[in-house]
């Protein structure tokens, strides 16, 4: 016996592989069910004369004395204790059980509800009665003593005396189920006045606006509407402004309203919509809306939307003042409803509330105020001064040295345009230009003059755009292309020429396009095909060689006699493929002949596609070691014509021809071995 058998432990399993048979869980639970042993039942006893029941209740009295013996507290014992007493119609000695066990615990209630249906099941009313009495007393506030008591003194036909339970129930303020029951009591025996005073007592009890509406509810169905506008008084003056409830105004504008009191309710909702906040009001105003659209006008309903949303932008800009959308949406409301003064207090209020901090991303969604301010004045109020005075006012307040705003410049410069101050809106603009040059105030300012036709202001402009952003490649060309409009070619020219030249471009790509399409244009085709080569020198992009070959194939004879542009294409196909192949460069020798192709397909003989075919590469799947030391696939393409991959062609080569050749032998060799065993076998 190892020592860890001897201390006890589990010996060490050294196979933990599954056995061959697998029990299941439910083939044990199965198993110890069909082996678990029944426990014998005592035999049932017959009594057959008063000796024997003598016998038998002594033996169940001592077994019950002797278990409340050891735990008196145990209120299991005593109850079953006097249910047996009460199956054997020993009612006197139940109840002294249920008196014992009070003794252990008085304010049990198990104990004293088992104690009452006793007593009442018996109909022992007098006893019944004393035990409610009594437990009313020792257990106040439990409702469901009061609810039996009030109930048996009821059945018995005792009005009087369940009124008196129920005055004393009162005094001790219980919930409002126990109110209820009283004011439906009072009710089926038809004291409608004890009714309503238990009602005043009932909100003075438990003063919440549903137990108010009840009361009135009563009132109403009495007929009584005088006194229901009483109560509705006298709970708005209980509540006051400080706990007021929608509910209240509610109640009380559609009890006017089935009144045909129209004037009355609708006083009542506008009080309470001005007295209530609004996050309360909801549901008030949309009752306050349907009453409107049943009893109300047209003006009365668009009205009562506009002063709600109205109050509702009025509490959002209150909350939070730099929300310039919601500024925009109480504008609108209120240049919709066709009010001016009170447009303009909205836009005043809101071009009030700056930025807290001079960046431009606070001020993007600001600045649009005063766009629409602006557009306000001029379109519909159509006040001309007040709308310079606003678009001044705007550019004073706008921190012009650290950002600015083109739209706004140009907004203003169109709107002098429109009132014939041609010569303030150049004024503007150059000033803006001056101070805070932008490329859209500069583009702005061209199409204007553009526009006007004024072709000088647009050349100078041009200039001075050109000295801001020289590597603006997009202005370049609209330069040049303004002087081609004009027929002025050697500017145009010389345009291009001072910008190809310039050191740093944004887009020298598009530039240089522009140029090569714009000498294509002209049929200078000596002049493109040397800003092709210019190109070339600075990028050997696959697509620009692509582009030249295509360049050449597209002249037609007849501008150029006596050349032969298919071979012309085909030798910058050519020189386009040695110069990419000396760079190294693989996948743009592909794109190259995928192009060489299909202009030897369209244009070429079979010989010479054949010649463009046979430098297809193969694709080979190759592997190779990541920076994180992992293993990666990668495609690779091998050219025919590489000099360098020529012995390593020569060498596989070999190594084919090789395995070939051993594989032949193989088969030779086992095809011969069943002809010489059996030489073997005969000699």
């Amino acid at each position: 016996m190892s020592g860890k058998e001897r201390l006890g432990r589990p010996p060490r399993i050294k196979n933990k592989n599954a056995a061959e048979v697998q029990i299941t869980a439910e083939q044990i639970l199965r198993e110890a069910n069909e082996r678990q042993e029944s426990i014998p039942k005592a035999p049932k006893q017959k009594i057959t004369d008063a000796e024997e029941l003598d016998d038998y209740k002594l033996r169940k009295r001592t077994e019950f004395e002797n278990s409340i013996r050891k735990n008196k507290h145990n209120i299991g014992n005593w109850l079953r204790y006097a249910a047996w007493e009460e199956s054997q119609k020993e009612l006197t000695r139940a109840r002294s059980v249920f008196l014992r066990a009070l003794e252990v615990d008085e304010r049990n209630v198990t104990v004293r509800l088992k104690y009452l249906e006793m007593e009442l099941k018996n109909r022992n009313i007098n006893s019944a009665r004393n035990l409610l009495d009594s437990t009313t007393s020792v257990l106040p506030r439990v409702d469901q003593f009061w609810f039996k008591y009030v109930h048996m003194e009821e059945m018995l036909d005792n009005v009087y005396g369940a009124r008196a339970i129920f005055e004393r129930w009162m005094k001790w303020e219980p919930d409002e189920p126990a109110w209820n029951a009283y004011i439906k009591f009072e009710i089926r025996y038809g004291e409608y006045l004890r009714a309503r005073d238990v009602h005043h007592r009932f909100v003075e009890c438990h003063p919440e606006i549903k137990n108010w509406i009840k009361w009135v509810k009563f009132e109403e169905e009495q007929g009584n509407y005088d006194k229901v506008r009483e109560i509705y008084s006298s709970a708005i003056d209980y509540f006051g402004d400080d706990l007021i409830d929608s509910r209240i105004f509610l109640s009380f504008a559609k009890f006017e309203a089935r009144m045909k009191q129209f004037e009355r309710s609708r006083v009542l909702f506008k009080y309470a919509l001005d007295r209530i906040p609004k996050s309360k009001a909801e549901v008030l105003y949309k009752e306050y809306v349907l009453f409107e659209k049943k009893y109300g006008d047209k003006d009365g309903i668009e009205t009562l939307v506009v002063g709600r949303r109205r109050a509702q932008y009025e509490e959002e800009t209150k909350n939070n003042p730099n929300n310039y959308d919601t500024w925009f949406d109480y504008a609108r409301l209120e240049e919709d409803n066709g009010d001016f003064e009170k447009t303009r207090d909205v836009y005043e209020r809101a071009i009030s509330q700056v930025p807290p901090a001079p960046e431009k991303r606070l001020w993007r969604r600001y600045i649009y105020l005063w766009i629409n301010y602006a557009l306000f004045e001029e379109l519909q109020v159509k006040d001309v001064d007040r709308t310079r005075e606003v678009y001044k006012a705007c550019l004073n307040l706008i921190p012009h040295k650290k950002f600015t705003f083109a739209k706004i410049w140009l907004l203003y410069a169109q709107f002098e345009i429109r009132q014939n101050n041609l010569a303030v809106a150049r004024k503007s603009l150059g000033m803006a230009i001056g101070m805070c040059p932008k490329s859209k105030l500069f583009r702005g300012y061209i199409d204007l003059e553009i526009a006007l036709r004024e072709f000088d202001r647009v050349r100078i402009l041009y200039s001075k755009y050109l000295e801001f952003s020289p590597s603006n490649c997009t202005t370049w060309i609209r330069a040049a292309e303004l002087e081609k409009g004009l027929l002025d070619i050697a500017r145009c020219r010389a345009m291009f020429e001072l910008a190809i030249n310039m050191e740093v471009l944004d887009m020298p790509e598009l530039l240089w396009k522009a140029y090569i399409d714009f000498e294509y244009e002209m049929e200078e085709y000596g002049r493109t095909r040397d800003l092709y080569r210019q190109l070339l020198m600075k990028t050997s992009h696959v697509k620009v060689w692509i582009s030249f070959a295509q360049f050449e194939l597209s002249i037609s004879d007849a501008k150029e006699p006596g050349v032969d542009h298919v071979q012309s294409a085909r030798a910058v196909f050519k020189e386009a493929y040695g110069n990419l192949r000396s760079q190294g460069l693989k996948e743009e020798r592909v794109l190259l002949l995928e192009s060489w192709k299909e202009f030897e397909k369209a244009n070429g003989t079979p010989e010479t596609y054949r010649d463009v075919d046979k430098k297809t590469p193969k694709i080979v799947k190759k592997r190779r070691q990541t920076e994180e030391g992992e293993t990666e696939e990668y495609f690779d393409y091998i050219f025919p014509d590489d000099e360098t991959l020529k012995p390593q062609f020569k060498l596989l080569e070999m190594a084919h021809k090789w395995k070939a050749s051993a594989d032949n032998e193989a088969k030779n060799s086992e095809a011969s071995l069943p002809q010489d065993d059996s030489q073997r076998q005969s000699e």
